[in-house]
């Protein structure tokens, strides 16, 4: 890994693991602490070149990503100035103290075309990855409520409360399982210490579907506890971070008889710990990290995850200040914006929707997607995360848009056709990082049935024929059919389909004009 160079900026208690990380790995090329004894300290152990601020390394060309673990308060300003001299940054969480701020590091880190991680470690524990396979492959059946505790006896904080301080790795998880954002937060909280910082919270967050979950944190407890349950229709779950390896993860394959007009029945059953690899969560992290750097792909923690972190964090601040009353993450969008949704229709917080724009029944956009003006969304449609959409485009009933999709401006979805975004998709194997972009180009007509598999460019005004399955590149302008689709001929801008006389063409309806290039490209003609 010589072509990347790591300077790690903040070497305190958390810090100082980063270090011995990536020194271990071969990267490290500078620290950078406000403390010259703890800098001198640290370096004795890692060697590395010494620095008290961060703006002489933002100029070296050998350091081309820098890891910050400072004090929550710092980090979004460190963030926006290691984005502005050009460097990926892997943030510790959480990325800043504000969702405005927040947005703008996601913006800046996209305009820059810079890799923006945020360090939710627990999303890399071995066994929160073999947790998410066991949801995933439905095993534990479905999820009906999940709750953490997260307590210890210090690191006492003042620029930030428990609540920002111990809760983020526990949201970023409920969120990662359930594949949603909550409704509903509510957040009871007391500060003991004599100051105005909470030192316990209880947080309840309401997701769809009846599903529930609470945190519990606190650094004002008598012994250390990291629990984090899972209860399904099948089977629980347990993750118990303290345990020894062979006992983190614990399976309770419980069972409530329910015969009709009696009191339902537990049936508790053996319990059965899950196999492990004993690798260090940060460690994965931080080869993720490299992993990201050098591939270009994007986080498993990007900001886009830590921007819903920080609306479920803001809303729990909220809901605390106001003595526990609930506050609703789901914006009214008659009131904002201009746009119609329905009321079987979900849009989760984060979402971008457009003035002008209907969404119909049971249609479900994810945070992180952006629909443009007066599109039309039909009954059971469903937009992934961050998916792109432009203005005036139509997707007709039954058709689900996936991450990795971008459809430009006026792009017509016929009923049920299908994107993929994986080639070799398993139900067994996640492959989130293995997304390949799909692009359909302006004006582009996708028939019903048709299939599109990920990686192609559908190109301006082209049309697929119904039941069509595209494998590869479509040409602006080209008629495609069949299994796999073929080329059969050209359609004006207006949809008619062309007639060419020595390579020229005058559409009947409009009278616009074409020249066919080759058997694979045709212009229209400028006036």
């Amino acid at each position: 890994m010589d072509e990347v160079g790591i300077a790690v900026i903040g070497a305190g208690a958390w810090g100082i693991n980063h270090v011995r990380i990536f020194h271990s790995l071969g990267v490290l090329r500078a620290i950078v602490d406000s403390n010259p004894q703890r800098l001198e300290e640290v370096c004795s152990r890692y060697p590395a070149e010494k620095f008290t601020d961060i703006r002489p390394i933002l100029e070296r060309s050998d350091i081309n990503a820098v890891v910050i673990a400072t004090p929550a308060n710092t980090h979004a300003y460190l963030t926006s100035l290691a984005l502005e001299a050009g460097k990926d940054v892997l943030v510790e969480k959480p990325i800043s103290l504000s969702v405005a701020d927040g947005k703008k590091l996601a913006k800046k880190a996209e305009e820059m075309g810079r890799i923006l991680m945020v360090g939710h470690v627990l999303e890399y524990h071995p066994a929160i990855q073999k947790l998410k396979q066991l949801v995933n492959s439905g095993e534990l059946g479905q999820i009906q409520y999940l709750y953490s505790h997260r307590l210890n006896l210090g690191r006492i904080r003042t620029e930030e409360n428990v609540l920002w301080s111990f809760a983020p790795h526990d949201i970023a998880l409920f969120l990662r399982f359930l594949g949603t954002m909550p409704e509903e937060v509510a957040c009871h909280g007391r500060a003991y210490l004599g100051r105005e910082v909470a030192d316990v919270t209880l947080t309840i967050l309401y997701f769809p579907n009846y599903v529930q979950a609470h945190i519990f944190v606190s650094w004002l407890h008598p012994f250390k506890e990291h629990r984090f349950i899972i209860i399904g229709d099948k089977q629980m779950a347990v993750f118990e971070d303290t345990k020894p390896w062979s006992e983190k993860l614990v399976l309770y394959p419980h069972r409530i008889d329910r015969v009709k007009g009696q009191t339902p029945v537990a049936n508790s059953a053996e319990a059965c710990s899950v196999l492990l690899e004993e690798k260090e969560p940060l460690r994965i992290e931080c080869e993720h990290f490299l992993d990201c750097i050098i591939t270009r792909k994007r986080p498993l923690t990007d900001s886009e995850s830590a921007l819903q972190v920080l609306q479920v964090l803001e809303a729990a601040q909220k809901s605390m200040e106001q003595k526990g009353k609930v506050v609703s993450l789901v914006e009214n969008p008659d009131k904002k914006g201009g746009y119609f949704v329905h009321p079987t229709a979900t849009v989760d917080p984060g979402a971008e929707i457009g003035e002008g724009t209907k969404i119909w029944h049971y249609t479900h956009v994810m945070s992180g997607a952006k629909i443009g003006r007066n599109c039309i969304l039909g009954q059971n449609v469903f937009i992934g995360r961050n998916v792109r959409i432009g203005n005036n485009v139509k997707i007709q009933n039954n058709v689900s848009v996936y991450e990795g999709v971008e459809l430009e401006d006026y792009v017509f979805c016929g009923p049920s056709m299908v994107f993929t975004n994986v080639i070799n998709p398993r139900s067994e194997i996640e492959r989130k990082n293995e997304f390949r972009q799909t692009i359909v180009k302006r004006g582009a007509t996708l028939g019903a049935n048709c299939t599109i598999i990920c990686g192609v460019t559908i190109g301006q005004y082209a049309f697929v024929g119904a039941g069509a399955v595209v494998t590869k590149d479509v040409p602006d302008y080209a008629l495609v059919i069949g299994v796999p689709a073929r080329i059969v001929g050209w359609v004006c801008e207006c949809g008619e389909k062309l007639r060419f006389a020595d390579r020229k063409a005058v559409c009947q309806s409009c009278g616009k004009r074409y020249q066919q290039l080759n058997e694979n490209r045709v212009e229209k003609e400028r006036p």
